[in-house]
């Protein structure tokens, strides 16, 4: 069954500086979360999608990657470690985690057990609120530096918050996420077994996956940079490089980010604030269709 993009993991050192950049950027940026395993998140949402700032805020209490648990934690602390912070990990929506599993076994890029958690979460009244998940992990054994999990949300009334979805840059969407590899075709037989959506090929070296909610662009690193006139991460493997925020009025998106006096071009109609400026991430503003 096809997954849509859920949501992307943006590790970062210092999680109020990283929401004090994304709500100067025009976004709503909820209130600061803890995980039992040693890290805090803070999340930007948008209808069924939403962004994760991540910092390693108590390294000591993260758990190794042992066997066959995979440990978020663990993953996000070495991503930062060695490739800073940026994009580390691509989520999808699960509608049945055991079988994502499944799949992802019989595929060759498994052999995780699911995982379930809870943790307690904020209205944006300040009333506190149960919020469950369970994951299925993959992994592309070519690709150290992105991970990949789907997500099953089992309380979803309480996690999602139209009143957190209205942001004053007018993003309403997510319009899809850029992966960056040195041989794009070399993780497409992984992407599509992680997404259950085909690829097809715009020109060479440059392939796209429309899922449910979101596309999906993988881009050899030339490409990328001739798109959005930014360096692609310095990795030989597969990359989370840029979220497509969709926005509602282009004009008021450039106004807040020219507010924002942060280093940004405009490239035929799109709008992009850099990985310097973005915190290792290309963050790309574009006209909803």
């Amino acid at each position: 069954m096809p997954r849509g993009l859920d949501h992307v993991v943006h590790v970062v050192r210092d999680l109020e500086a990283a929401g004090e950049l994304y709500d100067m950027l025009g976004f709503t940026v909820g209130a600061r979360n803890r995980h039992p395993w040693g890290t805090h998140n803070r999340l930007i949402q948008t209808p069924g999608f939403f962004v994760e700032l991540l910092e390693i805020a108590e390294p000591d209490a993260i758990p190794p990657d042992t066997g066959g648990v995979f440990s978020f934690g663990a993953f996000n602390r070495d991503f930062l470690a060695t490739a800073g912070a940026g994009l580390s990990m691509l989520v999808l929506e699960s509608a049945d985690p055991a079988a994502d599993k499944t799949e992802f076994d019989a595929a060759g890029y498994g052999g995780f057990e699911t995982f379930d958690f809870a943790r307690q979460g904020k209205r944006p009244d300040g009333s506190d609120v149960e919020v469950a998940f369970t994951l299925a992990f993959a992994r592309d054994p070519a690709s150290l530096h992105a991970g990949f999990f789907t997500c099953h949300q089992r309380f979803p009334d309480n996690f999602w918050s139209p009143d957190l979805q209205r942001h004053m840059n007018s993003t309403d969407s997510i319009a899809g996420v850029v992966l960056v590899a040195t041989e794009p075709a070399a993780h497409l037989d992984f992407l599509a077994a992680f997404l259950d959506v085909p690829f097809r090929r715009a020109v060479d070296g440059w392939h796209i996956a429309r899922t449910p909610r979101g596309s999906v662009d993988l881009m050899s690193p030339e490409i990328y940079t001739q798109r959005f006139g930014v360096a692609a991460p310095a990795d030989q493997g597969l990359r989370l490089a840029a979220l497509r925020f969709a926005v509602a009025d282009i004009t008021k998106a450039r106004r807040r980010v020219a507010s924002s006096r942060m280093s940004a071009e405009e490239i035929e109609g799109i709008i992009v604030i850099g990985p310097k400026a973005g915190l290792g991430a290309a963050l790309v503003f574009e006209a909803a269709d």
